[in-house]
């Protein structure tokens, strides 16, 4: 039986299953946790979590390391590479190198949560990742635009935000119903490196039963059965505490481990940021509040971004700088021209992650 568990990019309560059947189900995290028990999970990760990148067409045909294609990304990383997990997917016909990024402890800490509700997870897809390949796709889903497929990116955007983008990079692409229920070629695997599956779960649950129930008949003394896993059940608690407060050593008074734990998950949610991000409030806040057309768009590491834009007047032109300072954006506007009833122009938004 196929099972997959998609967490809402809107909601920690909230969660979406595929257990069997072809329609979502909406439920809650704990209520598929009892449905799945121990079946193998398939976890699909809102792509708000992570970040996408494309390298350079890379020289040579040996396939590099992790190490080497991190080093090659980093001025378009937000966080030390030390903080970061980066999970590789296979190399396209010009050399290069698809990445996601994830943050390290945020995605241990996840998985440790799935394992403790006893899911057996086996592969971690992102969705906008999971788009199909054949041609650039977008798709409508809990609340928001994927795009993907064979575009060179991977976004979660919301509807003001496509409609400004159609005339750029999102300009071909064809609406696709999401699907999770195949898995396309070359999607990423976030299981990798220090995640990977290395082997199956051993049946140490049952093992543990089968001496227990051994015991039990031999000695008759199930008194000692629940003194046991009172025991082990204080020390799980014991470690968890002991690790929580090496994560987090500023926690010096823990009341509520569970609660706490969420709550420093969801503030450091807030680091997850990159210059796409700034794109995104880019064409939100200042682009996708006026009739401006984007013709193209670039980003260089020594400049940031920069648009090719038509406007109908310089009026305009001048509103996008004012709306610009107004959401606290570094651009610049320069090289207007006026071509017959329109204005071009170069907006720049200089990357200072």
């Amino acid at each position: 039986m196929n099972s997959r568990l998609y967490l809402s990019a809107h909601s920690d309560a909230r969660v979406y299953l595929w257990h069997g059947e072809k329609a979502a189900h909406e439920t809650s995290l704990s209520e598929a946790a009892q449905r799945l028990g121990a079946h193998e999970v398939q976890l699909i990760l809102p792509m708000e979590m992570c970040s996408w990148l494309l390298t350079e067409p890379w020289p040579g045909r040996r396939r590099p390391s992790v190490q080497a294609l991190a080093f090659a990304v980093e001025d378009q990383l937000a966080d030390d590479l030390d903080e970061l997990h980066i999970a590789v997917g296979p190399v396209d016909a010009q050399r290069r190198y698809p990445l996601l990024v994830i943050h390290r402890q945020r995605f241990k800490n996840l998985l440790a949560l799935l394992h403790e509700r006893g899911l057996n997870v086996v592969s971690v897809y992102v969705d906008a990742d999971l788009l199909p390949r054949e041609q650039p796709s977008i798709a409508w889903w809990d609340g928001r635009w994927l795009a993907g497929g064979a575009l060179d990116l991977r976004l979660a955007l919301n509807p003001q935000t496509l409609e400004a983008l159609k005339d750029g990079p999102l300009g071909t692409a064809v609406e696709h119903t999401f699907n999770p229920g195949s898995t396309p070629l070359g999607a990423i695997n976030l299981l990798q490196g220090e995640f990977r599956r290395t082997s199956q779960r051993l049946p140490w649950r049952g093992v543990s039963v089968a001496a227990l129930l051994i015991f039990t008949m031999a000695v008759g003394a199930s008194q000692l059965r629940s003194r046991f896993l009172e025991n082990e059940a204080a020390r799980v608690y014991a470690l968890s505490e002991q690790h929580f407060k090496s994560l987090y050593p500023e926690q010096t008074r823990i009341v509520d481990l569970s609660a706490q734990l969420k709550a420093l998950q969801q503030q450091s949610a807030a680091l997850q940021n990159g210059h796409m991000a700034r794109l995104l409030q880019l064409t939100q806040q200042v682009i996708g509040a006026s009739s401006v057309d984007v013709q193209r768009m670039e980003w260089r590491a020594t400049v940031g971004w920069t648009l090719n834009i038509t406007a109908n007047s310089f009026t305009e032109l001048e509103q996008l700088r004012e709306r610009g300072l107004q959401s606290a954006l570094p651009i610049t506007v320069g090289n207007a021209s006026q071509q017959g009833n329109r204005v071009q122009a170069l907006l720049t938004l200089e990357d200072v992650l």
